[in-house]
C-alpha cells in the first residue's frame, strides 16, 4: 500500500530513565490522513514515545520532523501548538466544571472586550459534540455524565484545536458498541480533512477494524512497521511479546452447577431508573458474567451486592442468609471482594507501595492492637509477586509505576490474601496487554478451581464466552436472559442484548 507524505518523523528516538533504558533507537514514522496503530506489551516504550513526542518527557537522543520541519517540544503546550493533540486513557478533565468549560479548557474563547465570550463557547461546544453523536447539555457539571459522554469531550476537544496528528491513547477504553462505531466514524472523518491519527489500544479487533498501518515496539525497541493486511492477529501477538502466541481459547471445564452451593443471591433489585427488578445467582466457584451495554446496570448490581450501593427494593442473600450489607466493609468482612472496573482511581492507592496496596484489606486480620506485623505482611506479598509474576524492582516500588496489567495483579492479590469466598471483577483486562490478558485470564479460571466464585463484568463478549460458566444478559437494568455452558456465544450474547432475549423481570 502506497503512503502519502510523512507528516511525522522520528529516528533513533532514546529516553533513559535511571537504571533503564526506556528507548533505545526507535524510528516511527505516520504519513497524513494515515491511522496508525502503535503496538507492544504494556512497558514496550508506547507511553513513553508518545510522552516525548508530546512534550511531556524531553528525549536523549534522536530527531523529530513534523510537517517537514525538525521539533522539539518542551511542554504539551508546545506540541498542541504545532498540531499535535492527544488523547490519553485517563482523560485529564476537571469533573466540577461544566461541559463546555472543559472543551475549551486552557484556551477559553473572548469577546473584542477581553472577557469570556460563554455564549459562543457553549454553541460551539454543542455543535463539537452534536459532529459526534453526543447531545447533551453543555452547562451542566461534566460529572453530572458518565465515563464514555467524559471520553467523547476530551476526543471533542482534542479535534477542535485544528490538529494535525490526533493521538489516541485507548480511546475505547469506556465506550460500549454503538459508541466505538461513533469514534470510528470520527476517525474517518479526521481521515478525509487529511488528519493523521495515531492509533494506541489493546483491542485487536478494533486495530484491524480502523488501522491501516501498524508499528510494534518490544522492550523500548521497534521490532517492525507493516501494512494492516500484510500481518494477522496471531503473528501480532507473537511479534508484541516475543515468542509463538497462543490463542486465547476457552478451557474452562463444565462445573456441575447443580451439586454446587449457593453462595450469593440477589431477588427483585430495584435502584432508581438503573435497576428494574433485577435477579441473579452465583454458585461456589462458578464464573458468572454480567453482559451487557454501558449503562444496563451491571456495575450498579455488582455495587449493590458489595454494599457499595442501597437498593430501593429486593433482597439480598449471602451463605443462604438475607443480608443488606451497609458498606463494602461489611461484605470484605464476610469475605467478598471487588476489583473495580476504574483501578486507577478506585482501586490501586497510587501514592503508595505494591506492599500497602497488596495487603490493605488484609490488615486488620493480621495486625495486633494496631501494630502491622511487617515479617508477616513481606512474606504475604513475596508470596503473590512470586505466584502471580508481578513485574516490580520491590515490594516498597511505588503501585503507579507499574504497568497496568502489573496493577490489576496487585490488586487481584489483594484480594486473594484475604481468602475470599467471592470476587467481583468489572472489566478486570480493561487497558492491558494481550499478554497480561491471558495472565489474568488464567488466574481467573485457577481461582474457580479452587472453589472460588467469580461474578465478571465485561464488555468484551469473546472474553466472557472463554471464562464463564454462565453469563447474564441485562439491558436497560432488566434481565435479558441468562446462558449456560456451550450456550455462551458472542452472537447469542449480542441478539440478547438487542432485545432478541426474554425479559424475566
Amino acid at each position: 500500500m502506497s503512503r502519502g507524505k510523512i507528516i511525522l518523523s522520528m529516528k533513533g528516538i532514546v529516553k533513559e530513565f535511571p537504571g533503564v533504558r526506556a528507548l533505545k533507537g526507535v524510528d516511527f514514522s505516520v504519513a497524513e490522513g494515515e491511522v496508525h496503530a502503535l503496538m507492544g506489551e504494556n512497558g514496550a516504550g508506547k507511553s513513553t514515545l508518545i510522552k516525548v513526542l508530546t512534550g511531556f518527557y524531553q528525549k536523549d537522543g534522536g530527531s523529530i520532523e513534523f510537517d517537514g520541519r525538525d521539533i522539539n517540544p518542551r511542554t504539551v503546550l508546545e506540541a498542541q501548538e504545532e498540531g499535535i493533540s492527544t488523547i490519553y486513557q485517563e482523560l485529564n478533565l476537571v469533573p466540577f466544571q461544566t461541559v463546555y468549560e472543559n472543551m475549551y479548557l486552557g484556551r477559553e474563547l473572548m469577546t473584542r472586550y477581553r472577557t469570556i465570550d460563554r455564549k459562543r463557547m457553549i454553541s460551539e461546544c454543542g455543535h463539537i459534540l452534536a459532529d459526534l453523536g453526543i447531545h447533551v447539555d453543555v452547562t451542566r457539571p461534566l460529572s453530572d455524565y458518565g465515563t464514555a459522554v467524559q471520553q467523547m469531550v476530551a476526543i471533542g476537544r482534542a479535534i477542535s484545536v485544528n490538529a494535525k496528528l490526533v493521538i489516541m491513547d485507548e480511546p475505547t477504553s469506556s465506550l460500549d458498541t454503538k459508541e466505538v462505531e461513533v469514534l470510528f466514524g470520527v476517525i474517518r472523518k479526521l481521515k478525509a480533512r487529511n488528519i493523521a491519527v495515531i492509533f494506541i489500544s489493546h483491542r485487536l479487533d478494533e486495530i484491524f477494524e480502523i488501522c491501516e498501518r501498524i508499528t510494534i515496539l518490544r522492550d523500548g525497541a521497534l521490532t517492525g512497521s507493516v501494512d494492516i493486511h500484510e500481518i494477522d492477529q496471531r503473528q501480532l501477538i507473537s511479534a508484541m511479546i516475543g515468542k509463538e502466541a497462543k490463542q486465547l481459547e476457552r478451557t474452562k471445564k463444565g462445573y456441575l452447577l447443580e451439586q454446587a452451593q449457593v453462595l450469593a443471591r440477589m431477588e427483585g433489585i430495584r435502584q432508581g431508573t438503573r435497576l428494574n427488578g433485577l435477579g441473579i445467582e452465583i454458585r461456589k466457584g462458578e464464573v458468572v458474567g454480567l453482559a451487557g451495554l454501558l449503562g444496563a446496570g451491571r456495575t450498579e448490581l455488582a455495587k449493590v451486592l458489595f454494599g457499595a450501593a442501597v437498593p430501593d427494593k429486593g433482597t439480598v442473600y449471602w451463605m443462604g442468609k438475607e443480608c443488606r450489607f451497609r458498606c463494602p466493609a461489611d461484605a470484605i468482612a464476610s469475605e467478598m471482594g471487588f476489583c473495580t472496573e476504574d483501578r486507577k482511581v478506585e482501586g490501586i492507592l497510587p501514592h503508595l507501595s505494591v506492599s500497602e496496596n497488596l495487603t490493605v484489606a488484609l490488615l486488620p486480620k493480621i495486625s495486633r492492637f494496631g501494630v502491622i506485623p511487617r515479617k508477616r505482611q513481606a512474606e504475604i506479598v513475596d508470596s503473590y509477586i512470586k505466584s502471580l509474576g508481578i513485574k516490580t524492582p520491590g515490594q516498597g516500588q511505588a503501585i503507579r509505576t507499574l504497568s497496568g496489567g502489573n496493577q490489576q495483579k496487585v490488586l487481584l492479590a489483594r484480594w486473594m490474601c484475604t481468602d475470599p469466598k467471592l470476587i467481583i471483577m468489572d472489566e478486570p483486562t480493561r487497558g492491558i496487554d494481550v499478554g497480561a490478558k491471558g495472565e489474568i485470564e488464567a488466574l481467573i479460571r485457577e481461582l474457580s478451581e479452587k472453589g472460588i466464585s467469580i461474578l465478571m463484568i465485561s464488555s468484551e463478549m469473546a472474553e466472557l464466552e472463554r471464562n464463564c460458566d454462565r453469563v447474564v444478559v441485562i439491558r436497560d437494568g432488566r434481565k435479558m436472559g441468562e446462558l449456560l455452558g456451550d450456550e455462551i456465544r458472542q452472537d447469542v450474547i449480542m441478539e440478547m442484548i438487542a432485545g432478541g432475549g426474554e425479559d424475566n423481570e
